[in-house]
């Protein structure tokens, strides 16, 4: 009873004191100025928006409050609205208040402010106005994408030619009066975050005026809004914002997160997510509302769950192998408890080469383990992990990786081997080919590979052959005998089963038809005949690359029930040609070959015409031949050449040819060749002098060579030929005998042309031999006789007059020319002497008429002695200028001749001014030819056959010899 007498009378002076602290309170008066003021424009409807606050009432306090609204327009000293609004307030209550324009709000500026009193019946009266807040502009230059604006334009001055526009582009308004203009703007787009301008100008002129409309994109909901926890701690809630509607002039898009069952509310700082404390009452189900606001417009989206049902694991840690072998390895990791010892489903997955190979899940609380079976030796792997809430399924947690490679084994195939025989320098050479092991097979990295070579005549004999990988192939010179050969791969666990294969010394046999094989867009489709007995398998081989290219063998296993296979590579090209070789495998591993192919993936017209040679021409015919032309190298089959002809103007085609257009339109004759081994070709039937144009082209299955470059060919006319059989026999005779004389040259100089006789070895020295001086042979100056020059003509009837002496024609005939004695220097000498006589045909070709060089017999009328030498070179230029003058009045003008003649007297010992007492007999006359000078006007035509002599002058006895 004490204990409530002592509560009732606690209870009564607390609630005193309350009424007591309200009563103080309402009775004070309180400056409830508002705050918080904001105001937007809606363009729709041409209405101001308001909203404030009242930070001042306490807590849990209402009051009824007056609020006084002003509204200026173009400045705020020119209100054009006031009014009341009553409502009751509560503490940081937003207040709302609107009001409706008659004029677009676009067309001017407009200012807000307000003001408040407390009309509330617990406040004694009178009540008082509190300041006013401060003026706040309306924006209503910002807009939603989309939006209809309208822009009004007002004018100080009235001018009729004044224009907007938007963005550079022209915009049409009414004209509300001469001072305002309205522009209405239907479905505006945002342009930039900067805002889109609009302005307007005197035509002609500046610009007056403009504005800066901000136009913001619209405020999207938002998308993929949900929440989960990872610890049961805390909930994180994501979300798609979509669009940032922020503009310079306004700030991005708020985000607000409410909890309803709580009444809590948090702003989220980030755009796209948020964190929520979970309660510590044991709260499992959340109703979340998010808030998207922006300065236009609110949007909202809700979601409801369960906590429990949200869990989404943290990411494991600490993946590791151990125990790795060759085909199994355990891998163990961690995982992040979820309080009261949450049991987490994790799932391990293998992969290799970046697929999953497998797949197990294991449930754990802290610590993972897992046994990999069946794993492939030497190979790289790699683990990944990740857990989920076992009570719900809600999401996989992120995974883990760790990669770990296998330990190695000995290889599980053997090698796949070929060969090739062929013979070098008359040895059987082996070719031996083998590839390397996949890595499934390998089974580690090979290191080398053994090749041993067994004779099988001589068991006894081997050989062990190390190679170092990563070679392929080997080399083996053999003798005549059979060998078995067996190959092994190593690695560094061991070897690999042995492949074997028997090869022979003995050539094979190469005596196979070639057959052709089709290509298709697989690869080349190879069958052949099966073969009866005991063939254990097949082998296809061939070269990958072209054929003048060095061959990388390629090569094909097939089992004995197989008799095709299609053949692919990439490394096959169209337009050339691969060979295909089939073999049977024996029993005794022998190969043998079957069967021959060829064959193109893709056949192409080819790209060059041989080289063709031109023989055999004649006026109607020419024959072609282009043997060089290889077939085997070229783009495809070859399946014979076209020949094409062109003829001169207006000449037809051979009914053998056919007439056909080329591709610069012109008229061609086209032989066609089906042959592809004919490589010569006769063209007949054409005209003489005529020019013709020829090319041959191959062609194979899919088309021809080019038609590129013709050769022009002439033929002769009809008797060329006939012509050719005659000159040339004669032109090759003119050069055997020129040849001939050629090399006798010495021989025919001496018989037609010899050379002048050497002095020192003349036979005149014989006549000039001294008693005295038996040895003399060679004259000197003071041993010759003077010269004498004779004036001859040939015309008959003229006269010869001889040292002095006159005689007619009919006295002396002159036939020959004749020879002068000697005059010896002894003055008693008498009777006849020696005598030279020579003529030069090289000046008087006249005087080659004269047959021989004879002696002149002196006439007994006058004797030489007679004569007396002239002893002075005057009295002898004396003399002969005396003869001279007097042939020259019996000789004609134009038909005299003057000869010189060189004379020699026999040398003497003694005095030689006087003649010996007894001269010698007188020896014959030299055969030198005359000399014959043509005095100047003396010449004209040669002398006639009968000229003669017409005197002589001796010259003086001390001139030299000539």
């Amino acid at each position: 009873m004490a204990v409530f007498a002592v509560f009732q009378t606690t209870f009564l002076l607390a609630l005193l004191s309350l009424r007591t602290y309200e009563s103080e309170v309402l009775s004070e008066p309180l400056p409830l100025t508002p705050e918080s003021l904001k105001v937007s424009v809606n363009s729709t409807c041409q209405c101001l928006h308001l909203q404030w606050t009242v930070h001042s009432l306490a807590y849990h306090q209402e009051l009824k409050m007056v609020f006084q609204i002003q509204i200026s327009r173009f400045k705020t000293s020119n209100v054009i609205w006031v009014e009341n609004y009553s409502t009751t307030v509560k503490r940081n209550q937003v207040l709302h208040w609107s009001w409706e324009s008659e004029l677009p709000l676009e067309c001017a500026a407009h200012f807000i402010r307000m003001r408040s009193m407390v009309d509330d019946a617990r406040i004694p009266k009178p009540g008082f106005w509190s300041n006013w807040s401060s003026w706040e502009e309306a924006d209503d230059k910002l807009v939603e994408e989309g939006s209809n604006v309208t822009i009004c334009y007002v004018s100080r001055i009235h001018q009729d030619n004044i224009s907007c526009y938007l963005e550079g582009v022209q915009i049409y308004g009414e004209q509300l009066d001469r001072s305002v203009s309205a522009f209405e703007l239907k479905n505006v787009s945002f342009i930039r975050e900067k805002g889109t301008n609009v302005f307007c100008k005197v035509d002609q002129g500046g610009v007056l005026g403009g504005i800066v409309l901000f136009v913001s994109k619209v405020l999207e909901e938002p998308k993929d809004f949900s929440c989960e926890t990872q610890d049961l701690k805390t909930l994180t809630c994501t979300w798609d914002p979509g669009s940032d509607t922020g503009l310079t002039k306004q700030p991005s898009q708020s985000y607000t997160l409410f909890e309803s069952f709580s009444g809590k509310k948090t702003l989220c700082k980030h755009r796209n997510w948020c964190d929520w404390q979970v309660a510590q009452d044991s709260q499992e189900t959340y109703n979340f509302t998010l808030l998207a606001e922006n300065y236009l417009r609110k949007r909202s989206v809700s979601i409801l769950f369960n906590l429990t049902q949200r869990v989404h694991p943290m990411t494991p840690y600490n993946l590791l192998p151990k125990n790795v072998g060759a085909t199994e390895a355990t891998m163990t990791w961690k995982v992040h408890s979820i309080g009261n010892n949450s049991t987490l489903l994790c799932q391990l997955e293998l992969l290799a080469e970046g697929k999953v190979i497998q797949q197990s899940n294991v449930s754990i609380k802290v610590n993972g383990e897992y046994l990999l079976s069946e794993l492939e030796p030497d190979t790289e792997y790699v683990a990944r992990v990740r857990c989920a809430y076992t009570n719900h399924f809600w999401k996989w947690s992120e995974l883990i990786s760790q990669k770990f490679n296998t330990a190695e084994a000995a290889p599980s195939e053997a090698p796949d081997v070929w060969r090739n025989l062929k013979m070098v320098s008359g040895h059987p050479t082996v070719s031996l080919f083998w590839k390397p092991l996949s890595k499934v097979h390998a089974n580690g990295k090979i290191l080398f590979y053994n090749v041993i070579v067994e004779n099988l005549d001589k068991p006894s004999r081997f050989e062990v052959l190390s190679i170092p990988a990563p070679a392929s192939s080997t080399e083996l010179t053999l003798d005549q005998c059979s060998y078995q050969i067996h190959v092994t791969a190593h690695n560094s666990v061991g070897p690999s089963p042995a492949s074997v294969i028997v090869v022979s010394g003995d050539p094979e046999n190469e005596e196979v038809e070639q057959g052709r094989v089709n290509g298709t867009e697989d690869g080349f489709s190879v069958s052949w005949k099966p073969q009866s007995g005991d063939a254990t398998g097949y082998v296809v081989e061939w070269c990958d690359g072209p054929q003048d290219l060095p061959c990388v063998l390629q090569w094909k296993n097939l089992g004995p029930n197989t008799t095709s296979t299609v053949i692919s590579s990439g490394d096959f090209r169209p337009g050339v040609r691969y060979n295909f070789r089939i073999y049977g495998i024996s029993t005794k591993r022998m190969a043998h070959l079957l069967e021959k192919k060829a064959g193109y993936l893709e056949e192409l017209a080819p790209s060059d015409n041989p080289q063709v040679v031109m023989s055999r021409l004649t006026s109607h015919s020419f024959t072609l031949s282009w043997k060089d032309y290889p077939t085997e190298s070229q783009p495809g089959f070859i399946q014979g050449y076209h020949v094409y002809l062109k003829p001169k103007a207006g000449e037809q085609c051979h009914p053998a040819f056919e007439k056909t257009v080329l591709p610069e339109d012109s008229v061609c004759c086209k032989y066609t060749i089906d042959n592809p081994e004919q490589k010569t070709f006769v063209v007949e039937n054409l005209q003489p002098e005529s020019v013709y144009e020829f090319i041959v082209t191959p062609y194979t299955s899919v088309g021809e060579g080019p038609l590129d470059a013709f050769t022009k060919v002439t033929t002769p006319d009809e008797y060329s030929h006939t012509l050719i059989h005659i000159i040339l026999p004669m032109i090759f005779c003119i050069l055997i005998v020129m040849i001939i004389c050629y090399l006798k040259s010495q021989w025919l100089k001496e018989k037609c042309y010899p050379d002048s006789p050497n002095p020192y070895k003349s036979s005149v020295l014989s006549l000039i031999k001294s008693k005295e001086n038996p040895h003399l042979t060679i004259m000197y100056v003071n041993d010759c006789v003077p010269d004498a020059i004779e004036v001859i003509n040939k015309p008959e009837g003229s006269k010869i007059q001889f040292l002095g002496t006159r005689k007619s024609p009919t006295e002396t005939e002159f036939t020959k020319p004749a020879c002068l004695y000697l005059l010896p220097t002894e003055k008693n000498y008498s009777g006849p002497g020696p005598c030279i006589c020579f003529e030069n045909f090289t000046y008087n070709q006249a005087a080659s008429d004269f047959a021989s060089c004879g002696h002149f017999p002196v006439t007994p009328q006058a004797p030489p002695h007679q004569l007396g030498p002239l002893t002075s070179p005057e009295n002898l230029l004396k003399a002969l200028e005396q003869n001279y003058m007097n042939s020259l009045g019996e000789i004609p003008a134009g038909e005299a001749n003057l000869n010189y003649v060189s004379q020699l007297a026999s040398p003497t010992s003694g005095d030689k001014d006087s003649l010996p007492t007894n001269p010698p007999e007188p020896a014959l006359c030299s055969e030198y030819k005359m000399q014959t000078a043509i005095p100047l006007g003396l010449a004209s035509a040669p002398p006639s056959e009968n000229s003669s002599l017409s005197s002589t002058t001796l010259l003086g006895q001390g001139e030299h010899c000539r």
